[in-house]
C-alpha cells in the first residue's frame, strides 16, 4: 500500500513556498552533515544515513525527485512539492505549499524510517508543520 506524509509550509514556517530546487539543496545539506559526523566518529556514516543516490525524472522535473539505492534493505522514496488553497481559522483562502513523500509498494521498512527521518529533519529546517505517515502531526513552528 502507497504511504504518503506531508510537509506543510504555515505562514510562521521560514518560507512561503518551497520548490524541488529547495528540497534538494536541503538534502545534499543532510548528506554534508552526516559527512562531517562520520568524520568525526572515523566510520563511514555518510553511506548508512543516505543510502539513496537523488534522481529526477524526465517529466515533471521542476516537481518530483526520488531517492533510489540499490543498498540492502533500501529501494525507493518519491519526493514532491505542490500547493493547495486551504481556509484559515478566520476563514480566509490562502494557498499552502507543501512537500510530499511518497512510500510505493516495493519500498521497505528501511525505507519508512529514513523518510520519517527525512521529514523531521526537512520540517525542523523549515519551521513547518509535518503530518506523517501514521497520521500523527508535528509541529515544527512557534505556535501561538
Amino acid at each position: 500500500m502507497i504511504e504518503n506524509a506531508y510537509i506543510k509550509l504555515v505562514p510562521e514556517s521560514v518560507k512561503e513556498a518551497v520548490t524541488i530546487e529547495d528540497v534538494k539543496e536541503l538534502l545534499t545539506y543532510y548528506q554534508m552533515i552526516t559527512a562531517k559526523t562520520g568524520k568525526q566518529l572515523n566510520w563511514d556514516y555518510e553511506k548508512k544515513a543516505f543510502p539513496y543516490e537523488m534522481k529526477e525524472p524526465e517529466k515533471m522535473k521542476d516537481k518530483i525527485i526520488y531517492l533510489q539505492s540499490n543498498v540492502d534493505r533500501y529501494h525507493m522514496i518519491l519526493i514532491g512539492v505542490d500547493q493547495e488553497i486551504v481556509q484559515d481559522e478566520d476563514g480566509l483562502e490562502r494557498i499552502q505549499s507543501y512537500i510530499q513523500l511518497t512510500l510505493p509498494e516495493t519500498a521497505t521498512f528501511g525505507d519508512k524510517g529514513k523518510a520519517n527521518e527525512l521529514c523531521k529533519f526537512l520540517a525542523k529546517k523549515l519551521k513547518a508543520q509535518l503530518h506523517l505517515f501514521n497520521k500523527r502531526v508535528m509541529y515544527y513552528y512557534p505556535r501561538k
